[in-house]
């Protein structure tokens, strides 16, 4: 009999062992296994995830995931340069979009967060060395990561979160910003034992972080 796993991990019939929140579904597990976590520097990528993160607000992440081609296709690939040009006309053609969460705040606050980006990045240089200015700091996280460990929030969440707004984005609260860290690999929320964790460690280990 093999041994009783920790709470908060899965092992499916080949013996890989998950966390718990990408359950079975297909398209869930693949992007567990080869997204979630993983430190990302790409400013169209980081860009694209905050949008997400927002329309996920009040949903579950696997209902954007299901639609997160559509938004591509939507949102010209989430070219942030493009979509800051976006007139009224725009907003009105992705309200018909059934493809998409049709929400015209969050729409809305696509937008606005792509010219406040163009700001952003004549400031910071991109994207990606603002963001991980405000990497978690692993002295401060457990050694061993569960389901009971891992917060809502961080104090470097609060934080980016407070900038953020400050700087005019929308759609960007604490919690919101700190599912966008996890998934983009700014720490590693993986179950410990979780096989793509472990991968995750030694990509974040290796990771060259952006800077100014």
């Amino acid at each position: 009999m093999s041994p009783r796993l920790p709470e908060g991990l899965g092992r499916d019939e080949k013996g890989i062992t998950r966390c718990w929140w990408c359950g079975d579904d297909p398209l869930y597990v693949k992007y567990h296994d080869t997204e979630w976590g993983k430190p990302i520097r790409d400013d169209i990528r980081l860009f694209e995830k905050i949008c997400l993160e927002g329309f996920q607000a009040g949903l579950s992440w696997i209902t954007i995931l299901r639609k997160r081609e559509n938004f591509r296709d939507a949102f010209h690939g989430f070219e942030f340069e493009r979509i800051a040009t976006y007139t009224k006309r725009d907003v009105n053609r992705l309200l018909k979009n059934e493809g998409i969460i049709r929400h015209r705040g969050k729409i809305e606050a696509t937008i606005n967060n792509a010219q406040r980006m163009l700001e952003l990045i004549d400031e910071r240089s991109s994207l990606a060395a603002y963001v991980w200015s405000y990497e978690i700091d692993v002295s401060t996280r457990p050694k061993t990561i569960s389901k009971k460990t891992i917060p809502g929030t961080t104090p470097e969440s609060v934080a980016l979160s407070k900038d953020l707004k400050k700087r005019g984005w929308k759609f960007v609260g604490p919690t919101t910003v700190y599912a966008f860290m996890q998934a983009m690999g700014l720490v590693n929320d993986h179950i410990s034992g979780c096989s793509a964790g472990e991968k995750v460690e030694k990509l974040r280990t290796k990771f060259r972080r952006p800077r100014s």
